[in-house]
């Protein structure tokens, strides 16, 4: 099974006999016989950004008692590129064996739901959650409620599964909230990216009260000390998901792009690219807390100059697991297509989440990575321990 900071259970590099493009399969860990974890595409993709990320899966599950194991796909290439499409379906095929029975992928970084999920009826699989849902006892049924689910309309005209990563990720930030005893139209919140998780962030923390200062995108950050008014800049993003400078009101300025960063803010959370705070910015930082929504958005060597400026971190495989964790109760039926109730089962474990990885970093000096990661350890080796006497840890309805 392998324990989340291990050695992966199995890696796969693919080439692409068309293109010549290379693509990556990792699995770190399996539990119940499963993996999950998204695939992604991108220009200069390499094994090892694929194989920290499947880590990173493994300690998502695990922190979520989840009863899988963590895994990624990875493929080197624009999916701008007219051939991405080819390369993602021969990839997925070539991972059959994978995706028939172990692997159970989804969306990420370049490749949108709608088309892996083609790819997989090209292949006569029907949807990416595939190895799971062929598990049940009523695999039609089973089907129905996930593709409901994903696709449950949402206020503000999107869906379920396209906005719940970043609503967990603001319930992540209320958790510190709680933990600290701060009141929400006090707090500042500065954010780095207004995608998905950044923007969907920016959203539900603005629907809860708080003041998002600062929005940062790919062309500067927007700020005001009173608050931005969210919901209309995300309105105002174009196709390239930038925010059109020319529906901003004048009276918010107009700063480089790094500048989100030396903001001083409650909480900043960095949901835009990986690496983004390097022991280079860390001098900078004026934020209380920092929420990880993007992978690895912090360097190891940053994270460790913060905690001894007292500024701690709430880690990746903790602060965006959210989508990953409400896919897998989608599918073993804790939650359906009523985003009421999506929405209160994913704030319950947040809001459970977060106040102890704070205690232990307030009362022993560890750091919420560590604290997180002895949960992680703890959950996999009750996996393990459960596996080796025959228990079923994996049920779907």
């Amino acid at each position: 099974m392998g324990l989340v900071g291990g050695e992966p259970l199995m890696k796969v590099t693919w080439t692409d006999s068309v293109t010549g493009r290379n693509g990556y399969l990792v699995v770190h860990s399996l539990v119940s016989g499963l993996a999950t974890g998204g695939t992604r595409m991108r220009a200069g993709c390499t094994m090892e950004e694929v194989e920290h990320l499947a880590r990173g899966m493994a300690r998502k599950t695990a922190v979520f008692d989840l009863p899988v194991g963590g895994a990624k796909g990875g493929i080197d290439c624009d999916p701008k590129d007219p051939e991405a499409k080819g390369v993602l379906r021969r990839f997925l095929h070539a991972m059959r064996p994978w995706l028939d029975a172990h692997w159970v992928t989804a969306e990420d970084l370049g490749v949108p739901q709608h088309l892996i999920d083609d790819a997989f009826a090209e292949l006569g699989m029907h949807q990416s959650y595939h190895a799971a849902i062929t598990r049940a006892p009523d695999v039609e049924r089973t089907l129905r409620r996930v593709r409901a689910g994903l696709n449950a309309p949402v206020p503000g005209g999107l869906l379920l599964g396209d906005v719940v990563g970043g609503y967990g990720v603001a319930q992540c930030c209320l958790g510190v909230l709680h933990a600290r005893d701060w009141q929400a139209p006090e707090t500042t919140v500065g954010v780095q990216g207004v995608g998905t998780m950044g923007g969907g962030a920016a959203y539900y923390l603005h629907e809860a009260g708080l003041k998002v200062v600062a929005m940062a995108d790919a062309a500067g950050t927007l700020y005001h000390p009173d608050g931005l008014d969210v919901p209309a800049l995300l309105d105002a993003r174009d196709r390239f998901g930038e925010i059109d400078r020319d529906q901003v009101p004048e009276d918010v300025a107009r700063l480089p792009r790094e500048a989100v960063l030396s903001i001083e803010v409650d909480v900043l959370i960095p949901a835009a690219v990986s690496f983004a705070i390097s022991e280079a910015q860390v001098p900078s930082v004026a934020a209380r807390v920092i929420v990880e929504a993007a992978n690895n958005p912090v360097t190891p060597e940053a994270e460790e100059m913060l905690a001894a400026r007292g500024i701690p971190v709430i880690p990746d495989f903790v602060a965006n697991a959210g989508a990953a964790a409400w896919a897998w109760w989608l599918l073993m039926g804790r939650v359906d297509a009523d985003p009421v109730l999506s929405f209160q089962v994913l704030r319950e474990e947040m809001l459970a989440k977060i106040p102890p990885l704070l205690a232990s970093w307030d009362t022993e000096g560890h750091t919420p990575r560590d604290a997180a990661l002895l949960m992680a350890e703890r959950r996999t080796e009750q996996n393990r321990a459960a596996e080796e006497q025959g228990q079923a840890l994996l049920s779907i309805p």
